[in-house]
Protein backbone atom coordinates (compact mmCIF):
# COMPACT_ATOMS: atom_id res chain seq x y z
CA UNK A 1 0.00 0.00 0.00
CA UNK A 2 1.02 3.20 -1.05
CA UNK A 3 0.19 6.69 0.58
CA UNK A 4 1.49 9.84 -0.92
CA UNK A 5 0.24 13.55 0.00
CA UNK A 6 -0.32 15.37 -3.57
CA UNK A 7 -1.17 18.89 -2.23
CA UNK A 8 -1.74 20.95 1.81
CA UNK A 9 -3.02 23.78 1.88
CA UNK A 10 -4.56 26.40 4.91
CA UNK A 11 -7.89 27.28 3.42
CA UNK A 12 -8.72 29.28 6.52
CA UNK A 13 -7.93 30.02 10.11
CA UNK A 14 -8.94 32.07 13.09
CA UNK A 15 -8.98 32.63 16.74
CA UNK A 16 -11.17 30.43 19.06
CA UNK A 17 -13.73 31.41 20.44
CA UNK A 18 -13.76 30.83 23.63
CA UNK A 19 -9.88 30.32 24.30
CA UNK A 20 -7.70 33.65 23.67
CA UNK A 21 -4.29 31.91 22.89
CA UNK A 22 -5.52 29.01 20.44
CA UNK A 23 -5.83 29.44 16.79
CA UNK A 24 -8.45 27.05 14.60
CA UNK A 25 -8.31 26.54 10.98
CA UNK A 26 -9.18 24.21 8.35
CA UNK A 27 -5.72 22.74 6.32
CA UNK A 28 -6.88 20.97 2.53
CA UNK A 29 -5.28 17.29 1.81
CA UNK A 30 -4.76 15.71 -1.56
CA UNK A 31 -3.81 11.92 -1.15
CA UNK A 32 -2.92 9.62 -3.46
CA UNK A 33 -3.51 5.80 -2.42
CA UNK A 34 -2.68 2.81 -4.34
CA UNK A 35 -3.79 -0.56 -2.81
CA UNK A 36 -3.75 -3.86 -4.44
CA UNK A 37 -4.00 -2.61 -7.58
CA UNK A 38 -6.48 0.42 -7.06
CA UNK A 39 -4.95 4.13 -7.41
CA UNK A 40 -7.30 6.41 -5.42
CA UNK A 41 -7.00 10.35 -5.16
CA UNK A 42 -9.44 12.04 -2.77
CA UNK A 43 -9.27 15.32 -0.72
CA UNK A 44 -9.57 15.55 3.43
CA UNK A 45 -10.50 19.03 5.13
CA UNK A 46 -8.44 18.64 8.57
CA UNK A 47 -9.19 20.69 11.73
CA UNK A 48 -6.27 21.81 13.12
CA UNK A 49 -5.77 24.13 16.18
CA UNK A 50 -2.71 25.88 17.33
CA UNK A 51 -1.39 27.30 21.00
CA UNK A 52 0.72 29.79 19.97
CA UNK A 53 -0.91 33.24 21.30
CA UNK A 54 -0.46 36.53 19.68
CA UNK A 55 2.41 36.07 16.75
CA UNK A 56 2.23 37.16 13.36
CA UNK A 57 0.60 35.20 10.93
CA UNK A 58 3.14 33.26 8.97
CA UNK A 59 4.33 32.06 12.38
CA UNK A 60 0.42 31.08 12.90
CA UNK A 61 0.09 29.41 9.60
CA UNK A 62 3.16 27.41 10.00
CA UNK A 63 1.63 25.86 13.69
CA UNK A 64 -1.10 24.75 11.84
CA UNK A 65 0.41 23.16 9.22
CA UNK A 66 2.54 21.44 11.73
CA UNK A 67 -0.46 20.40 13.43
CA UNK A 68 -1.78 19.08 9.73
CA UNK A 69 1.72 17.24 9.46
CA UNK A 70 1.25 15.71 12.64
CA UNK A 71 -2.10 14.43 11.96
CA UNK A 72 -0.93 12.75 8.51
CA UNK A 73 1.87 10.91 10.04
CA UNK A 74 -0.10 9.09 12.07
CA UNK A 75 -2.59 8.57 9.65
CA UNK A 76 0.31 6.99 7.17
CA UNK A 77 1.60 4.88 10.52
CA UNK A 78 -1.73 3.75 10.76
CA UNK A 79 -2.47 2.82 7.03
CA UNK A 80 0.90 1.50 6.52
CA UNK A 81 1.40 -0.91 9.66
CA UNK A 82 1.62 -4.60 8.88
CA UNK A 83 -1.87 -6.07 9.31
CA UNK A 84 -1.77 -9.46 11.76
CA UNK A 85 -2.48 -12.69 9.14
CA UNK A 86 -4.92 -15.18 10.18
CA UNK A 87 -3.14 -18.23 11.72
CA UNK A 88 -4.14 -21.87 10.07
Amino acid sequence: MSFEVLACQLMHFGPHATMSDRMTGVVRVRIREQFQGNVTEYGLDLPVRADCGKVPHEQVRTALLTHAAHQLNKLKARLSAPRPAAAE
